[in-house]
């Protein structure tokens, strides 16, 4: 059984080492709660924007090239990710040069130039124009569906920010910013791999002990906007269509989130799931049809992600809600549940393998306070029922909480069609005594 030893620093950081002896590299990571949803207004993709500055150099490694010369030299090759709401810098390394790893990481969040910010306003831009089409115009489906799902809240502005608010970031911004959230209260330090506890321990202190701050502010709540479901048709001149079908779900904390897990699974979560059997093996109009969840501190969403051609787009639709109303209106059969169970299970037991995963699960899992071992979860993940998911799916596919996003050359016939499936649905799962 794998794990986690976890020891506070006095000044606030929380220190976790994952004990992985038969593997032969370790890694490094350094999360922050920190992401898109604590951006200030008209200040969009700050948190994203800070985290692409830190690699600029730092009072002890003066480039890009320093930090990257710095990690391949321990084995390593630093990356970083921000999201919603958290960020995380991170790098596989020689389990003989833990410390050195920290010690960079170190130098880039206490001590960063905050240089070239002019090269990153341009770096970023581009790869936000991947997400606009000819006219300027948003096409990222996620993103669409996210300001669909909780409007007029940071959670529904993209986390890279918008051309304008790139445009306008400046170092101040980036000063406050790190100063507010670039506090070790709100951070964990994980190592995985085959390392020892009291190293760890000692190493987190010597690198990373002189690190302080205040306590960071508490986030804009979400209020719900909207009371029934929203559809968005958005005009791009690809081939295909894009189709995200997102219900609003529950928090990462709700005691249903494994159910979820499930149902993502059931539906769109390989080869044997009911979405990419009908779509795609027995209509042949997608290629790939995908499954994903957000989880948020006091909300969360399950998405349904496909491309398929115009003339096939109402079709996809009206499958993809058949099954969701399917799901609300009829058990799950044991022996679909007792697979979906098992290859989740099998999976959670392939992560043993993997330095990257038992890192993100014990120290992402501490930074959001939902730490659990593999154990527990392949417990409840055989304690769920059909009964326990055919509930939530009552909760979470009731129309109320369908933002249906389609971008790609539509007509005005396939909007009225698929407009018209939404309100059919709403009926259907009306007349099966879904709550609207």
């Amino acid at each position: 059984m794998i794990r986690p030893f976890v020891h506070t620093l006095a000044n606030g950081l929380r220190v976790v080492c994952v004990e992985m002896p038969h593997l032969h590299a370790a890694e490094l990571a350094v999360y922050l709660k920190v992401g898109g949803r604590n951006d200030p207004p008209g200040k969009e993709g700050l948190s994203h924007f800070l985290e692409h500055t830190l690699f600029r150099g730092t009072r002890h490694f003066g480039s890009s090239l320093e930090i990257e010369s710095a990690f391949e030299a321990i084995g390593g090759a630093p990356n970083a990710a921000t999201d919603a709401e958290s960020t995380c810098y991170y790098s596989r390394i020689h389990p003989a040069h833990v410390r050195r790893g920290m010690e960079i990481f170190a130098s880039m969040l206490l001590h960063p130039l905050l240089e070239g910010i002019d090269i990153e306003k341009r770096i970023i831009a581009e790869e936000a124009r991947e997400d606009l089409n000819e006219r300027g115009q948003e096409i990222n489906p996620d993103t669409i569906s996210s300001r669909l799902l909780w409007p007029r809240h940071p959670l529904g502005k993209p986390t890279i920010g918008t051309l304008k608010s790139i445009a306008g970031m400046c170092r101040a911004d980036l000063e406050a910013h790190l100063r507010k959230y670039y506090v070790p209260t709100a951070a964990v330090l994980v190592v995985a791999g085959p390392v020892r506890s009291h190293e760890v321990f000692a190493a987190a202190m010597e690198t990373f002990g002189q690190w302080q701050g205040a306590a960071m502010p508490a986030a804009m709540p979400v209020t719900r906007w909207h009371d029934e479901p929203q559809v968005r048709f958005v005009r791009d001149s690809d081939s295909q269509m894009s189709l995200q079908l997102a219900f609003l779900g529950i928090s990462r904390g709700d005691e249903r989130f494994m159910a979820q897990r499930l149902l993502r699974r059931l539906l769109a979560g390989g080869g044997s799931s009911r979405l990419h059997l009908r779509l795609r093996e027995q209509l042949g109009i997608v290629y790939s049809v995908e499954g994903a969840i957000g989880a948020y501190d006091e909300t969360g969403c399950l998405s349904i992600d496909l491309s398929t051609a115009p003339e096939t787009l109402v079709q996809a639709v009206e499958v993809t809600l058949d099954e969701t109303a399917r799901l609300v209106e009829q058990p799950v059969p044991e022996t679909e549940l007792e697979r979906i169970c098992q290859s989740y299970i099998f999976d959670l037991e392939y992560s043993r393998d993997s330095a990257y995963e038992m890192g993100g699960r014990y120290g992402w899992g501490e930074l959001m306070q939902v730490v659990r071992s593999i154990e527990e979860d392949q417990q409840e993940a055989r304690a769920v029922t059909a009964a326990d998911l055919r509930e939530l799916a009552k909760t979470l596919f009731m129309p109320a909480n369908l933002r249906l996003v389609a971008v790609g050359p539509w007509n005005r016939t396939i909007k009225a069609r698929t407009v018209e499936l939404v309100e059919r649905y709403a009926s259907r799962l009306k007349a099966a005594g879904t709550p609207q």
